[in-house]
């Protein structure tokens, strides 16, 4: 004898798989990874004391 299957419940288990490998799709196309963020957001701070090294100091 064959199990019965809710079909409400499959094709919501469906839609969630579908969003799930997009999500991870775009995850792999357009996210930086831990290490990717923090040496991108140190470059900007170390940019931002350079430039304010640079400044004028007004006397």
């Amino acid at each position: 004898m064959t199990e019965t299957i809710n079909l409400r419940l499959a094709a919501k288990q469906k839609k969630r798989q579908l969003h799930a490998s997009k999500a991870a799709e775009n995850a792999a196309k357009h996210g930086r990874s831990k290490a990717e963020k923090t040496a991108q957001r140190i470059a900007a701070e170390t940019a931002v004391r350079r430039l304010d090294g640079h400044k004028r100091s007004e006397t």
